[in-house]
Formats: C-alpha cells, sequence, structure tokens
C-alpha cells in the first residue's frame, strides 16, 4: 500500500509558477513509476506528465510540454511537478499518481495508488 499527499497548490496569476509536491509513504517508493494528472470542473481527468522509477524516463502531455517539469527525489520518497508560464486553462484539481509497474505510463487506469488533489487556480 502506498499513501500519496499533495501539496503546493494554490492561486497565481497567469505567467506565474507554482511546485506541486507529491510525499509518498507506505511501500517501496523508488520501484514504480509516477505521474501527475489534472481535472478541470465538468472535464475528465487527463493526463499530464509521467516519470519512470528511476527519473530519466519523463513524459509530457502536448498542452504543457515545455511549461512543466517533473522529477522525484528517491532518497525523500517526494515527487515533484514544477510548473512555469501558467494559463487560465491549467487551472484544475492536480493529482499525484503511482504505478507497480516501473515504466511511464499515461491512462488513469493503469497506476494503483492516487493522492486527495490540490487545487491550482490561475487567473487571468
Amino acid at each position: 500500500q502506498v499513501q500519496l499527499v499533495e501539496s503546493g497548490g494554490g492561486l497565481v496569476q497567469a505567467g506565474g509558477s507554482l511546485r506541486l509536491s507529491c510525499a509518498a509513504s507506505g511501500r517501496t517508493f523508488s520501484s514504480g513509476a509516477m505521474g501527475w494528472f489534472r481535472q478541470a470542473p465538468g472535464k475528465e481527468r487527463e493526463f499530464v506528465s509521467a516519470i519512470n522509477w528511476s527519473g530519466w524516463n519523463t513524459d509530457y502531455a502536448d498542452s504543457v510540454k515545455g511549461r512543466f517539469t517533473i522529477s522525484r527525489d528517491n532518497a525523500k520518497n517526494t515527487l515533484y511537478l514544477q510548473m512555469n508560464s501558467l494559463k487560465p486553462e491549467d487551472t484544475a484539481v492536480y493529482y499525484c499518481a503511482a504505478r507497480s509497474g516501473s515504466a511511464t505510463r499515461q491512462f488513469d487506469y493503469e497506476y494503483d495508488y492516487w493522492g486527495q488533489g490540490t487545487q491550482v487556480t490561475v487567473s487571468s
């Protein structure tokens, strides 16, 4: 079992930055891939970014590529999402997710554990 707790969300103006963190506890954190998803009001949850177990391989949705950076610190059992040049359309609840497999995946059903989410609001 893995417990995930996100933090770092908030209200920011367009063009600003936020850094999300996801603290993991429970079974081994470093062996599985991790990801970030988001869900805006009235929309389905969508993939944002993922990182493999070692941190060497990353994947991004086209909508955030070049603006967001995912990273992980296995020694601290923590996943990060650095979000720069934020846009109003980035407004959503952001979820951290973990999977048992080591490779990155873009579909939410491939993740086994989820955090409770953190709200990100970008004002225009």
